[in-house]
């Protein structure tokens, strides 16, 4: 690698993640012309893109080009990727700190939040994370199993990746393999014996966190019917409270949702069934200790103190029988060695992106956050755009103020380090390679790519070349 910039005269940045947070904080950067800027990217995984890669569903490829408007970033002259380099492991964020002005990290939220509920443990319990990276084709994920066999399901959540989960569930082979789906998966979903979902909400429909647009497309699968629960999507006093104020995508919603009562079956080899007003209280397991059904508890609503409608439980309960559940109920950060991190919230404090001791209550110098790791797992992609706008604002004033310190150690000494540490870093252009690779084996079975989902697949097809 060569050396970026002209030493002392151009401030140094470092990314620490490449999903859409990393790359808009890099662009919001790059873009300041008053402002001489190098940024270099780590990502601990061979390929960039983060989600967009590994969490955007493989038949949502509109979606997925998103990565473009990544790749024009990456081809900045003052931008490096450093592929398949782990912070924590290869390189400490001391380490960065003394290299760079600045260091963001933008690392996402990388696990789930659990139920809390007894029986969570039993084989058959998953979290939808584990699920989508698996059938998205994520290295960490690619050697999960998931017991297919299994004619009910049960997903816990109503936000998109729950709805992501219980649609892939639900497709019919052949719609999957015309994706970039990982090969893996789509052979065990072409042996699925699965013929209901079960996608269950402890609120109401007025309270679903999923889009219009992914509601909608559950009404449309070739290969499944969808049912409601008509007293469970009709509104209590309190949801029609909240309606009357005149928003007009919920309303839509709402139509949607309502759309689907005394829907006929019409002998699709699935049934899609969205309850509301449920939440699970216990998994039940068989003499195997594997689930068998859940028990589900009735909720009605109450308005907080805070004006926000919250279910409570009743009295009813019921058994749902199923032998398999994925849990979607919000995710959380995971803790950066040698950064301060909020265990409760599962995300680093901050301050408008300024990473903040929460011991001291000061400003970590040099250190800021953006995306899912400074906010909490909330919005969409787009999201990232402004909050990344937020961050890179942040940086670039203590740049310009001088409150950043200058780096100890120059961008050729780093360069050493990071050879001396990781032999095997991957650069953008060997990315741009890899795409080549994929796209290419895509063409020839008729599909957007054919993923290279392990570092020893990407090591070979970079040396076969």
């Amino acid at each position: 690698m060569s050396e970026s910039g002209s030493v002392g005269q151009r401030y140094r940045v470092a990314v620490v993640g490449s999903g859409p947070a990393g790359f808009y904080t890099a662009e919001h950067l790059l873009r300041r012309e008053s402002l001489p800027v190098d940024v270099d990217m780590f990502e601990r995984l061979p390929v960039p893109f983060g989600l967009v890669r590994f969490g955007v569903a493989p038949d949502h490829q509109k979606i997925k080009a998103a990565t473009r408007a990544f790749e024009r970033i990456a081809g900045d002259t003052a931008f490096r990727f450093f592929g398949n380099v782990e912070i924590g492991r290869h390189l400490s964020v001391d380490e960065l700190l003394r290299h760079y002005h600045a260091v963001c990290l933008a690392t996402g939220a990388e696990t789930d939040r659990t139920m809390g509920i007894p029986g969570e443990e039993l084989v058959g319990s998953h979290t939808a994370t584990e699920f989508v990276a698996w059938y998205n084709g994520h290295p960490d994920y690619r050697d999960r199993t998931f017991d297919l066999s299994v004619e009910r399901v049960a997903v816990v959540g109503v936000g998109n990746v729950a709805v992501d989960v219980a649609r892939v569930l639900c497709r019919r082979p052949e719609e999957l393999a015309c994706t970039d789906i990982a090969d893996h998966a789509l052979e065990a979903l072409r042996e699925s014996r699965v013929r209901e979902v079960y996608v269950l909400g402890r609120r109401g429909p007025a309270q679903a966190a999923f889009t219009n647009a992914e509601v909608k497309e559950l009404g449309d699968l070739e290969g499944a019917d969808i049912a409601v629960v008509p007293d469970e999507v009709a509104l209590d006093r309190l949801s029609q409270e909240d309606v009357a104020t005149g928003d007009r995508a919920l309303n839509r919603k709402l139509d949607i949702l309502q759309g689907f009562v005394g829907r006929q079956p019409s002998g699709k080899p699935r049934m899609l069934m969205l309850r509301f007003l449920v939440s699970p209280v216990e998994l039940i397991g068989d003499a195997d200790g594997r689930v068998r059904a859940v028990r589900l508890v009735h909720n009605e609503l109450y308005r907080d103190a805070t004006g926000s409608l919250r279910p409570k439980p009743t009295d009813r309960t019921e058994v749902l029988p199923v032998g398999l559940l994925f849990r979607s109920v919000g995710y959380r950060g995971v803790p950066v060695p040698g950064v301060p991190f909020d265990d409760e919230a599962g995300r680093i404090p901050n301050v408008e992106g300024r990473v903040v001791d929460p011991a001291s209550g000061r400003t970590a110098p040099g250190l800021y956050a953006t995306g899912w790791i400074k906010r909490g797992p909330t919005g969409v992609i787009g999201t990232n755009k402004p909050d990344a706008a937020e961050t890179a604002a942040c940086v670039a004033a203590d740049l310009e103020s001088g409150v950043a310190a200058p780096p100890v150690e120059t961008a050729t000494a780093f360069e050493r380090l990071v050879a001396a540490r990781q032999p095997h870093v991957l650069t953008f252009a060997d990315w741009k390679r890899l795409d080549a690779i994929e796209i290419e084996r895509g063409a020839t079975a008729g599909r957007p790519r054919v993923k290279l989902d392990t570092l020893d697949e990407v090591r070979r097809a970079l040396d076969d070349q």
